[in-house]
């Protein structure tokens, strides 16, 4: 959504070349403008449509969710499919639907304003023939490898990663005030490995009859920088291909353009960028977006630690991260770690008796503090 508004913002910031501060006066339509953006998958796959409103320069996010509304995707046979609202703004679409058929999504707002997509077809994206990587002197490049044909010529890919982030120190220990003792800490308390998410944050397009036999092959997905946190032990990308029709190549090209060279004079303006959805009731209300639909082809690729090697991962934010040097003795448990903010990493024994323990700092030990401790439901461990 920020890439949406950031386009809006253009016309007012980018025409501008005075290099004395100023506070640009953004005309209202160029707020408070509808933005819909989805790829609906025919065939049963989950699938996300976003609806959401641009926001005045002075506030405090990038865009609004637009929650309520009421959403439906609709066959030009009858056939009406409701989107059910699963978090603000975002409307959930799960049908297997028939790919020969023509739709058109159906928007109605929670203030009664109502919107309606150009008619719609599926596309049968082909399936991905390869992904992989490419360890050079960058870092990691993944890549993905595919074939048009006369029905699916230009391809929209987007990803989502996951990776393990690990703290610096790592401890099974936790002091539990009831007992005024320290033990082990239990799975649900596991505080030594969690999960970080991130999506694409760029407009990946391509048209495959610009090569032989309409075969792209290994298309850069992103780039992994050197000794960057994502493959600090196991790395996972969720890849999803989309083809897509040509007047959306259109509206992508041209968002992509913005977002790349945003400021510039020369950028096509937000004026000229429209999508497939159009007001029912007003022609000159502004709603930008782009609604598509079709089979989406997934594949997910894992790189690990090993796979890269040498990989020098290192977090300047934990240089100073040690395991204290004075032992913490059991009369002094509730004093040193009873407040949280100082863990017991490390134990010293006197034959098969622990006697202390060595203490941390939690922001060194605590990779709840940075990421999730839920694994995801994908995850494979090899």
């Amino acid at each position: 959504m920020k890439i949406f508004f950031r386009l809006f913002m253009v016309i007012a910031l980018g025409m501008s070349s005075c290099r004395i501060p100023f506070d640009p006066e953004v005309p209202d339509t160029f707020t408070n403008v509808l933005i819909v953006e989805g790829y609906l998958d025919s065939e049963g796959k989950p699938s996300e449509l976003r609806l959401s409103k641009t926001v005045p320069l002075s506030a405090d996010t990038s865009s609004l969710p637009e929650t309520n509304a009421q959403v439906f995707l609709t066959a030009f046979s009858g056939e009406s499919y409701p989107l059910t609202e699963t978090e603000p703004g975002i409307y959930l679409f799960q049908a297997d639907v028939p790919e020969e058929g023509t739709y058109t999504l159906e928007i109605q707002l929670a203030n009664g304003d109502r919107y309606q997509s150009q008619p719609i077809r599926p596309i049968l994206t082909p399936e991905i023939i390869d992904v992989g990587f490419n360890r050079n002197e960058e870092g990691v490049e993944v890549f993905v490898s595919t074939q048009g044909n006369e029905n699916a010529n230009d391809f929209l890919w987007t990803f989502e990663e996951a990776w393990i982030y690990r703290p610096r120190i790592r401890t099974t220990y936790i002091y539990d005030a009831e007992l005024e003792d320290v033990r082990f800490r239990t799975e649900a308390e596991q505080i030594s490995l969690c999960f970080k998410t991130a999506s694409s944050p760029d407009i990946l397009l391509e048209t495959s009859s610009r090569f032989q036999d309409q075969v792209v092959f290994q298309k850069t997905i992103t780039q992994i920088p050197e000794g960057n946190e994502r493959i600090m032990e196991r790395y996972s990308i969720l890849i999803a291909q989309k083809a897509i029709a040509e007047d959306a190549v259109l509206f992508w090209d041209i968002l992509k353009k913005n977002t790349e060279d945003i400021g510039s004079i020369f950028s096509p303006l937000p004026s000229q960028i429209t999508g497939n959805i159009r007001s029912l009731d007003e022609e000159s209300r502004p709603v930008v977006g782009q609604v598509s639909m079709g089979v989406v082809q997934e594949v997910r690729l894992y790189i690990d630690f090993v796979d890269v090697l040498p990989w020098p991962y290192i977090d300047p934010q934990f240089n100073d991260c040690a395991i204290g040097l004075e032992l913490i003795r059991s009369p002094f448990y509730s004093s040193f770690f009873g407040s949280g903010f100082v863990l017991p990493a490390r134990e010293l024994m006197e034959g098969t008796t622990i006697v202390g323990y060595y203490p941390t700092d939690r922001r060194c030990a605590d990779c709840t503090l940075y990421a999730s401790p839920v694994r995801p439901d994908f995850w494979e461990d090899e």
